[in-house]
């Protein structure tokens, strides 16, 4: 499903809010001293956060229906993406991508994508423990990975204790303590 001029200008709009929303609040987190997860490495193409993009809502979207179905109207008719499942536990919406090519693993409208498509996975990196999707090219390295894991190191860790704090902590194999 291609999208055309009036939903790529309709797209252009959303995103102009969208980018200011997100500068405005990492700008406001900065100055609180928030330290964000750092993205490392590069897309390698897989699809995998295409093919079915969620969004946890707040909880005004979350618990009244009429914003919640304006919420979901918007996703569908305006992104193109199919509600597949809500996730009560974590107030997440599943959905489908329309524009998702599962042959090609591409986007058919890659030039009007949404915001949030335009920002994974940076826009996880504010969570506590980033979980990126294991094809994704990306790794998200804690604030202060290095000086944890130099610290851990002196305490005296096993080789298979290492490893597993070098994974939670974001760092590849051969990263330097």
């Amino acid at each position: 499903m291609r999208d055309n001029l009036a939903r790529r200008t309709l797209k252009r709009v959303a995103l102009g809010h969208f980018v200011l929303n997100l500068t405005l609040i990492r700008a406001l987190r900065r100055l609180r001293g928030d330290r964000p997860h750092r993205l490392v490495g590069a897309c390698r193409g897989s699809g995998c956060c295409c093919e079915r993009p969620s969004i946890r809502a707040n909880l005004i979207v979350w618990h009244m229906p009429l914003v919640r179905r304006c919420f979901l109207a918007w996703h569908r008719y305006v992104n193109g993406f199919a509600l597949v499942h809500a996730d009560r536990e974590g107030h997440t919406f599943v959905f489908e991508c329309t524009h998702f090519d599962r042959l090609t693993r591409r986007c058919d409208s890659y030039d009007s994508r949404p915001g949030m498509c335009r920002d994974y996975p940076r826009v996880l990196l504010d969570q506590p423990a980033p979980a990126l999707f294991p094809a994704c090219g990306f790794r998200a390295v804690a604030p202060n990975a290095e000086g944890v894991l130099r610290a851990a190191i002196g305490k005296g860790l096993t080789a298979e204790q290492e490893r597993k704090l070098r994974a939670g902590l974001g760092l590849g194999p051969d990263e330097p303590a």
